[in-house]
């Protein structure tokens, strides 16, 4: 009985081996870059983009009944924070939020709060672990504003802080800092 003979494998033509190494070179860049312009569109500074004027048109519901019209928030430096209440990072950087608004709100800062949430998960919410600034209920009409407003990922949390001249000094996808909140104040005097 004959033992068939294993096929010796047949080698790459030289061709072969060095157009596979420029794909794959051309793939790791292509990656570098997609990271590189990531990292670069979601980074902590801005490049002075105004803000669409169409945001100080919108209003929204607020958890105890009337609503806030963003209109009132035109013209004094706003930190804009998109949230949910099943959402940690959200939730952890809370009182880090309600810290910064009731040490600046004398100076002219303004917070406010859109929950991309159910008004109800979030008057309970509220109800257990309140906080100073104004909370606006958004409910999933808040992911398309937040995207609209450079958050291409809809990630949460997701913060703007937006000039008193309109200007967006800061996007952050992301659990906010200490660090965050501390160089908020330098981005321009209160209006």
């Amino acid at each position: 009985m004959n033992d068939p003979q294993p096929t010796p494998p047949i080698p790459a033509a030289p061709g072969f081996q060095r157009r596979g190494l420029l794909y794959a070179g051309v793939a790791a860049a292509a990656g570098l870059c997609g990271a590189g312009l990531a990292l670069w569109k979601y980074s902590a500074t801005d490049d002075g983009q105004v803000v669409d004027p169409s945001l100080w048109q919108l209003s929204f519901a607020s958890p105890a009944g009337g609503k806030l019209d963003l209109a009132s928030f035109r013209g004094k430096p706003l930190v804009l924070n998109f949230w949910a209440t099943w959402c940690p990072p959200c939730v952890e950087e809370m009182p880090l939020l309600d810290r910064f608004y009731r040490e600046n709100s004398a100076k002219g800062w303004q917070v406010l709060g859109l929950a991309i949430d159910k008004p109800d998960s979030v008057r309970r919410f509220l109800r257990d672990f309140p906080v100073a600034y104004p909370i606006g209920l958004a409910e999933s009409s808040g992911i398309g504003l937040a995207q609209k407003l450079g958050n291409l990922s809809g990630g949460l949390p997701f913060s703007l802080v937006i000039t008193g001249r309109g200007i967006v000094a800061q996007r952050k996808i992301g659990r906010l800092s200490a660090a965050d909140v501390s160089v908020w104040a330098s981005f321009e005097p209160a209006a």
